[in-house]
Protein backbone atom coordinates (compact mmCIF):
# COMPACT_ATOMS: atom_id res chain seq x y z
CA UNK A 1 0.00 0.00 0.00
CA UNK A 2 1.41 3.74 -0.94
CA UNK A 3 -0.04 7.05 0.44
CA UNK A 4 -0.38 10.57 -0.98
CA UNK A 5 -2.24 13.24 0.24
CA UNK A 6 -5.08 15.46 -1.10
CA UNK A 7 -5.00 19.39 -1.38
CA UNK A 8 -7.36 19.05 1.72
CA UNK A 9 -4.35 17.19 3.92
CA UNK A 10 -6.67 13.72 3.46
CA UNK A 11 -4.13 10.52 3.23
CA UNK A 12 -5.49 8.57 0.30
CA UNK A 13 -4.59 4.70 0.27
CA UNK A 14 -3.58 3.00 -2.74
CA UNK A 15 -2.26 -0.03 -4.51
CA UNK A 16 0.15 0.44 -7.56
CA UNK A 17 0.24 -2.46 -9.79
CA UNK A 18 1.93 -3.27 -13.06
CA UNK A 19 3.64 -1.09 -15.91
CA UNK A 20 2.16 0.78 -18.53
CA UNK A 21 -0.16 3.39 -19.23
CA UNK A 22 -1.99 4.85 -16.18
CA UNK A 23 -5.28 4.42 -15.18
CA UNK A 24 -6.78 5.12 -11.66
CA UNK A 25 -9.73 2.79 -10.04
CA UNK A 26 -12.78 4.14 -8.50
CA UNK A 27 -15.32 2.08 -6.48
CA UNK A 28 -19.04 2.77 -6.04
CA UNK A 29 -20.47 3.55 -2.49
CA UNK A 30 -19.33 1.83 0.20
CA UNK A 31 -16.95 -0.35 -1.50
CA UNK A 32 -13.03 -0.07 -0.59
CA UNK A 33 -9.89 -0.96 -3.12
CA UNK A 34 -10.65 -4.53 -2.09
CA UNK A 35 -14.08 -4.67 -4.46
CA UNK A 36 -11.98 -3.13 -7.69
CA UNK A 37 -8.60 -5.41 -6.60
CA UNK A 38 -9.54 -8.38 -9.35
CA UNK A 39 -9.94 -5.91 -12.15
CA UNK A 40 -6.94 -3.61 -11.25
CA UNK A 41 -5.03 -7.36 -11.12
CA UNK A 42 -6.50 -7.81 -14.44
CA UNK A 43 -5.49 -4.83 -15.76
CA UNK A 44 -1.60 -4.85 -14.27
CA UNK A 45 -0.20 -7.42 -17.13
CA UNK A 46 -0.77 -4.08 -19.51
CA UNK A 47 -1.13 -0.83 -17.42
CA UNK A 48 -0.12 0.73 -14.27
CA UNK A 49 -2.98 0.20 -12.31
CA UNK A 50 -3.61 3.03 -9.21
CA UNK A 51 -6.48 1.13 -6.88
CA UNK A 52 -7.44 3.53 -4.42
CA UNK A 53 -9.56 4.00 -1.22
CA UNK A 54 -11.57 6.59 -1.84
CA UNK A 55 -11.80 8.95 1.18
CA UNK A 56 -13.40 7.94 4.03
CA UNK A 57 -12.58 4.15 3.17
CA UNK A 58 -10.47 1.36 4.27
CA UNK A 59 -6.97 3.22 4.88
CA UNK A 60 -8.00 6.50 3.47
CA UNK A 61 -9.45 9.29 5.91
CA UNK A 62 -11.36 12.11 5.32
CA UNK A 63 -10.57 15.83 6.81
CA UNK A 64 -13.81 17.23 5.20
CA UNK A 65 -16.21 14.40 6.77
CA UNK A 66 -19.02 17.21 7.24
CA UNK A 67 -21.20 19.17 5.32
CA UNK A 68 -21.41 19.81 2.57
CA UNK A 69 -19.76 17.15 1.59
CA UNK A 70 -18.43 18.56 -2.12
CA UNK A 71 -17.51 16.16 -5.32
CA UNK A 72 -14.88 18.71 -5.66
CA UNK A 73 -12.64 17.06 -2.38
CA UNK A 74 -13.02 13.99 -4.00
CA UNK A 75 -11.76 15.86 -7.55
CA UNK A 76 -9.07 16.82 -5.62
CA UNK A 77 -8.19 13.78 -4.60
CA UNK A 78 -8.06 12.12 -8.16
CA UNK A 79 -5.89 14.88 -8.77
CA UNK A 80 -3.50 13.94 -6.29
CA UNK A 81 -3.33 10.10 -7.72
CA UNK A 82 -2.82 11.28 -11.00
CA UNK A 83 0.22 13.37 -9.99
CA UNK A 84 1.88 10.60 -8.22
CA UNK A 85 2.07 9.22 -11.98
CA UNK A 86 3.80 12.47 -13.60
CA UNK A 87 0.52 14.21 -13.87
CA UNK A 88 -1.60 12.60 -16.83
CA UNK A 89 -4.03 9.09 -16.53
CA UNK A 90 -7.01 7.18 -17.53
CA UNK A 91 -9.66 7.08 -15.08
CA UNK A 92 -11.90 4.30 -15.00
CA UNK A 93 -15.50 4.78 -12.07
CA UNK A 94 -17.86 1.57 -11.34
CA UNK A 95 -21.47 3.10 -10.55
CA UNK A 96 -21.01 6.34 -8.27
CA UNK A 97 -17.80 6.01 -9.06
CA UNK A 98 -18.41 7.01 -12.62
CA UNK A 99 -19.83 9.62 -11.83
CA UNK A 100 -16.96 11.07 -10.22
CA UNK A 101 -15.16 10.08 -13.06
CA UNK A 102 -16.65 12.02 -15.25
CA UNK A 103 -16.43 15.21 -12.82
CA UNK A 104 -12.83 14.24 -12.66
CA UNK A 105 -12.56 13.95 -16.40
CA UNK A 106 -14.43 17.77 -16.84
CA UNK A 107 -11.81 19.78 -14.21
CA UNK A 108 -8.21 20.34 -15.51
CA UNK A 109 -6.21 17.67 -13.75
CA UNK A 110 -4.63 15.70 -16.10
CA UNK A 111 -7.52 12.99 -17.52
CA UNK A 112 -6.80 11.29 -20.46
CA UNK A 113 -8.84 8.62 -20.82
CA UNK A 114 -12.62 7.83 -19.15
CA UNK A 115 -14.02 5.04 -18.94
CA UNK A 116 -17.81 4.83 -17.13
CA UNK A 117 -19.34 1.56 -15.98
CA UNK A 118 -22.88 1.38 -15.23
CA UNK A 119 -23.51 5.25 -13.76
CA UNK A 120 -26.50 4.81 -12.26
CA UNK A 121 -27.92 8.28 -12.86
CA UNK A 122 -32.09 8.96 -12.09
CA UNK A 123 -34.11 8.15 -15.70
CA UNK A 124 -36.82 10.49 -16.10
CA UNK A 125 -39.39 11.01 -13.83
CA UNK A 126 -37.27 9.50 -10.86
CA UNK A 127 -36.44 12.73 -10.08
CA UNK A 128 -37.88 13.21 -6.80
CA UNK A 129 -37.10 10.24 -5.18
CA UNK A 130 -33.06 11.19 -6.10
CA UNK A 131 -34.14 14.29 -4.24
CA UNK A 132 -35.19 12.69 -1.47
CA UNK A 133 -32.76 10.22 -0.59
CA UNK A 134 -30.22 13.26 -0.76
CA UNK A 135 -32.05 15.19 1.99
CA UNK A 136 -33.11 12.07 3.91
CA UNK A 137 -29.38 10.61 4.03
CA UNK A 138 -27.93 14.25 4.86
CA UNK A 139 -30.19 14.44 8.10
CA UNK A 140 -29.24 11.17 9.24
CA UNK A 141 -25.96 11.65 8.81
CA UNK A 142 -26.50 14.61 10.75
CA UNK A 143 -28.55 13.13 13.12
CA UNK A 144 -25.64 10.69 13.85
CA UNK A 145 -27.70 7.25 13.00
CA UNK A 146 -25.07 6.23 10.55
CA UNK A 147 -26.45 2.59 10.93
CA UNK A 148 -30.04 4.05 9.70
CA UNK A 149 -27.75 5.40 6.76
CA UNK A 150 -26.48 2.57 5.27
CA UNK A 151 -29.71 0.67 5.62
CA UNK A 152 -31.78 3.05 3.90
CA UNK A 153 -28.91 2.99 1.26
CA UNK A 154 -28.87 -0.72 1.37
CA UNK A 155 -32.87 -0.96 1.10
CA UNK A 156 -32.97 2.02 -1.79
CA UNK A 157 -30.48 -0.47 -3.65
CA UNK A 158 -32.91 -3.04 -3.40
CA UNK A 159 -31.70 -4.97 -0.49
CA UNK A 160 -34.64 -7.40 0.91
CA UNK A 161 -35.51 -6.24 4.30
CA UNK A 162 -34.71 -9.84 6.07
CA UNK A 163 -31.31 -9.77 4.43
CA UNK A 164 -31.11 -6.00 5.90
CA UNK A 165 -31.88 -7.41 9.29
CA UNK A 166 -30.00 -10.42 9.35
CA UNK A 167 -26.73 -7.94 7.59
CA UNK A 168 -27.21 -5.46 10.66
CA UNK A 169 -26.96 -8.15 13.36
CA UNK A 170 -23.86 -9.76 11.78
CA UNK A 171 -19.74 -8.72 12.43
CA UNK A 172 -19.67 -6.85 9.51
CA UNK A 173 -21.99 -4.21 9.89
CA UNK A 174 -19.62 -1.77 12.42
CA UNK A 175 -17.52 -1.39 9.32
CA UNK A 176 -20.65 -0.61 7.29
CA UNK A 177 -21.26 1.99 9.60
CA UNK A 178 -17.98 3.74 9.43
CA UNK A 179 -17.93 4.38 5.84
CA UNK A 180 -21.67 5.65 6.39
CA UNK A 181 -20.95 9.68 5.70
CA UNK A 182 -19.16 8.50 2.29
CA UNK A 183 -22.78 8.29 0.89
CA UNK A 184 -23.05 11.37 0.84
CA UNK A 185 -19.59 12.32 -1.43
CA UNK A 186 -21.53 9.69 -3.60
CA UNK A 187 -24.88 11.82 -3.48
CA UNK A 188 -23.21 14.96 -4.47
CA UNK A 189 -21.12 13.15 -7.48
CA UNK A 190 -24.33 12.10 -8.85
CA UNK A 191 -26.26 15.35 -8.61
CA UNK A 192 -29.10 13.64 -6.29
CA UNK A 193 -30.26 17.06 -5.00
CA UNK A 194 -31.33 18.45 -8.17
CA UNK A 195 -32.56 15.04 -9.70
CA UNK A 196 -29.74 12.71 -10.19
CA UNK A 197 -29.97 12.90 -13.83
CA UNK A 198 -27.58 12.59 -16.40
CA UNK A 199 -25.85 15.91 -16.37
CA UNK A 200 -26.15 17.39 -19.83
CA UNK A 201 -24.09 20.49 -19.01
CA UNK A 202 -20.88 18.57 -17.46
CA UNK A 203 -20.95 15.70 -20.60
CA UNK A 204 -19.76 19.04 -23.24
CA UNK A 205 -17.23 19.96 -20.82
CA UNK A 206 -15.69 16.17 -21.63
CA UNK A 207 -12.80 16.45 -24.36
CA UNK A 208 -11.43 13.42 -23.37
CA UNK A 209 -12.40 10.09 -25.46
CA UNK A 210 -14.68 8.32 -23.33
CA UNK A 211 -15.82 3.91 -22.90
CA UNK A 212 -19.40 4.08 -21.53
CA UNK A 213 -19.72 0.66 -20.61
CA UNK A 214 -23.18 -0.86 -19.47
CA UNK A 215 -24.83 -4.26 -17.92
CA UNK A 216 -28.50 -3.93 -17.74
CA UNK A 217 -29.18 -7.36 -16.54
CA UNK A 218 -30.39 -6.52 -13.35
CA UNK A 219 -30.95 -2.46 -13.40
CA UNK A 220 -31.96 -2.18 -17.00
CA UNK A 221 -32.68 1.81 -16.75
CA UNK A 222 -28.88 1.75 -16.83
CA UNK A 223 -28.78 1.10 -20.58
CA UNK A 224 -30.88 3.90 -21.27
CA UNK A 225 -28.33 5.65 -19.41
CA UNK A 226 -26.05 4.73 -20.93
CA UNK A 227 -26.87 5.66 -24.40
CA UNK A 228 -27.46 9.25 -22.82
CA UNK A 229 -24.42 9.43 -22.14
CA UNK A 230 -23.20 8.29 -25.02
CA UNK A 231 -25.13 10.61 -27.08
CA UNK A 232 -24.40 13.65 -24.54
CA UNK A 233 -20.54 13.20 -25.13
CA UNK A 234 -18.11 14.69 -27.49
CA UNK A 235 -16.38 11.37 -28.37
CA UNK A 236 -17.61 8.21 -26.87
CA UNK A 237 -18.16 5.02 -27.48
CA UNK A 238 -21.00 2.34 -25.58
CA UNK A 239 -19.53 -1.16 -24.58
CA UNK A 240 -23.08 -3.29 -23.85
CA UNK A 241 -21.70 -6.24 -22.03
CA UNK A 242 -25.64 -8.26 -22.77
CA UNK A 243 -26.47 -9.82 -19.61
CA UNK A 244 -23.96 -8.82 -17.47
CA UNK A 245 -25.23 -7.74 -13.78
CA UNK A 246 -23.88 -4.79 -12.00
CA UNK A 247 -21.38 -6.48 -9.99
CA UNK A 248 -19.81 -8.33 -13.14
CA UNK A 249 -16.74 -10.08 -13.04
CA UNK A 250 -13.21 -8.69 -13.62
CA UNK A 251 -13.32 -11.67 -16.26
CA UNK A 252 -15.26 -10.30 -18.12
CA UNK A 253 -15.38 -6.16 -18.00
CA UNK A 254 -11.04 -6.33 -18.20
CA UNK A 255 -11.08 -7.35 -21.86
CA UNK A 256 -13.55 -4.96 -22.75
CA UNK A 257 -12.51 -1.42 -21.79
CA UNK A 258 -8.29 -2.73 -22.28
CA UNK A 259 -8.51 -2.20 -25.59
CA UNK A 260 -9.72 1.47 -25.47
CA UNK A 261 -7.42 1.76 -22.41
CA UNK A 262 -3.99 0.92 -24.56
CA UNK A 263 -5.16 3.02 -27.78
Amino acid sequence: METTTSADGTTLAFDRLGSGPPVVLLAGATCTRGVTAPLAEALAAHLTVLNVDRRGRGGSDDRSSRPPYLVEREVEDVAALVRTVGGAAAVYGHSSGAALALHAAAADIGVTRLVMHDAPYSPPGAEQRARDWHESLLTTLADGRRGDAIAMFLAMVGMPDQVLAGLREGSAWPAMEAVAPTLAYDSAAMGDRDGGLVPADLLGAIDVPTLVVVGGADHGFMVDVARSLVSGLPDARLEHLVGAGHDVGADVVAPRILPFLLE
